[in-house]
């Protein structure tokens, strides 16, 4: 595929905000490949503050105002040569095929693919060993790709990840525990988020809550007489809050979009994890040069045999403190 003929490309990735962070190393290897293309992301609306952090993307298609559109207004919208499928979505993969893009990449596991994609790559995402973001390279070996890049080639990516400015709330020397996931994740217990609060309090750290309005509604009553702990549940946009972890000492997660953000940034990022595949850190952990991936026990049985198990509540907190300091 000669790069000089490719004027534009859509990336099509509609679901979270962690899942959205990890395209940014296949974004980048798209920018370096088709240099003069105009390169197009298409997610949902609430993501989208991330997205116009990503330095490679030249402009955001919204997957709500498309809906909104009539067929011929979305069509002219859609117009690019390559259409990627990262996130497959029957619906959007059909408006690819009614748009007339040339190229349209997706996975050969989503059977409508077959009648909408004309490149359909075959991987398994669920028993893989690869990092997710490895995983979305697959999707660009249509455009000549040779071999799946090492997870070290693809860490350092904060050189292309670039917040805009916003007015946040004026805190200093603070770590931001991030302690639910809305359902996305296994979370770690509130009761441990509170010892952490109380030991990095007692180390000199302001602390700072975060998470959306529904979320506070859980954790009423907790942390409300801490000394310099400040919840900040539902009261940050998406974009104050990418500013906020970027100035911060620390952030403390599960497997969450922030945790994500956080290591992208390069700020010393801390992951609580379950060792079961395939929500495992080989999967998910976050990119970055100062980020962190903690399990209770790799040799989990229970999670080797892919059963429930809830061991990532015996973490440590003493582990976590350390790997906060260290």
């Amino acid at each position: 595929m000669n790069p000089s003929n490719i004027h534009r490309i859509i990336v099509s990735r509609t679901d979270g905000i962690g899942d959205v962070m990890l395209t940014l190393p296949m974004c980048i290897w798209l920018r370096n490949s088709f240099p003069s293309a105009t390169l197009v992301y298409l997610c949902k609306k609430y993501t989208s503050p991330v997205v116009l952090s990503f330095a490679p993307i030249n402009e955001i298609l919204i997957l709500e105002d498309l809906i909104a559109l009539t067929q011929q207004e979305r069509k002219k919208k859609l117009s690019a040569d390559i259409l990627i499928h990262v996130f497959p979505n029957k619906t959007i993969a059909s408006w690819g095929l009614f748009a007339g893009i040339p190229h349209r990449i997706g996975t050969s596991h989503r059977w409508y693919h077959t009648f909408f994609c004309n490149h359909r790559p075959s991987f398994t995402r669920l028993h893989s060993p690869l990092h997710e973001a490895q995983l979305n390279f697959h999707l660009l070996k249509p455009l000549g790709l040779q071999e799946i890049p090492d997870f070290e080639s693809i860490n350092e990516v904060s050189a292309q990840f670039r917040p805009s400015n916003e007015s946040i709330p004026a805190f200093s020397n603070y770590v931001i525990l991030h302690p639910l996931s809305q359902g996305s994740a296994m979370e770690y217990p509130l009761e441990k988020y509170e010892q952490l609060a109380s030991e990095l309090v007692k180390q000199g750290k302001t602390v700072l809550i975060t998470g959306t309005s529904q979320e506070r509604m859980r954790i009423e009553g907790r942390f409300a007489n801490f000394p310099n702990v400040h919840n900040l549940m539902g009261e940050l946009s998406l974009s104050q809050l990418v500013l906020l972890i970027q100035n911060a000492y620390a952030l403390i997660a599960c497997s969450t979009g922030p945790l994500h953000i956080s290591g992208a940034l390069n700020v010393k990022t801390i992951g609580l994890f379950s060792a079961r595949k395939p929500i495992h850190p080989g999967r998910w952990k976050p990119l970055g040069t100062d980020s962190h991936a903690l399990v209770f026990d790799a040799g989990c049985v229970k999670c080797e045999q892919g059963e429930p198990c809830d061991c990532i509540q015996n973490i440590n907190t003493t582990e976590i403190l350390d790997c906060v300091f260290k």
